[in-house]
């Protein structure tokens, strides 16, 4: 049996768009997990996400409000398939970011991890994988708004692929 991830972060929903684009509530549809590192802004999409993903996995950002953390944890750990899964929003900075998220979480295989908008994708000495979808509706310095998806088989993150956003997001630029 294979797990298909659909990875997401920093959605900004409606401060950066309306709603999502249909490429993204496609892509949700077609995933059995869908994993969110922070930053909805309003609980009518987590309500939204909720009731079109067949699981859904999230923690809150510093961008959302009391209503989401009453609702979301700061962090949170999933196991698929015998990979471990950590989300949490904000890991600090670039520099030194492999080490400290190794040391802050010793027993993860995958640390999903949002705030910045900008993609990340690699691995601490220790092994650990660590990985950013960017946001699918506001680009931030990146030449388009992107998310992930990835094939958990095994015991092993497979096909993990960054994709880019084609349609625009509902309401707002994508800028």
């Amino acid at each position: 049996m294979s797990t298909r991830l659909l990875l997401l972060a920093d959605t900004h929903v409606p401060a950066r768009a309306r709603d999502l684009s249909g490429q993204v509530w496609n892509a949700v549809e077609e995933a059995d997990v869908v994993i969110h590192a922070g930053d909805w802004v309003d609980v009518a999409l987590l309500d939204a996400l909720t009731a079109r993903s067949a699981r859904l996995v999230g923690v809150w950002g510093n961008n959302d409000g009391e209503a989401l953390r009453q609702r979301l944890p700061e962090k949170a750990y999933i196991t698929l398939e015998g990979v471990r899964f950590a989300v949490v929003h904000e890991t600090g900075s670039a520099r030194g970011r492999e080490d400290r998220c190794a040391a802050a979480f010793p027993d993860t295989d995958v640390l999903v991890f949002g705030h910045s908008h900008i993609p990340w994708n690699s691995t601490a000495s220790g092994g650990l994988h660590l990985v950013n979808p960017g946001s699918p509706t506001d680009r931030r310095r990146q030449p388009q708004c992107t998310y992930l998806t990835a094939l958990v088989h095994d015991g092993q993150l497979l096909e993990l692929q960054l994709v880019p956003v084609l349609d625009r997001p509902a309401g707002r630029s994508a800028q």
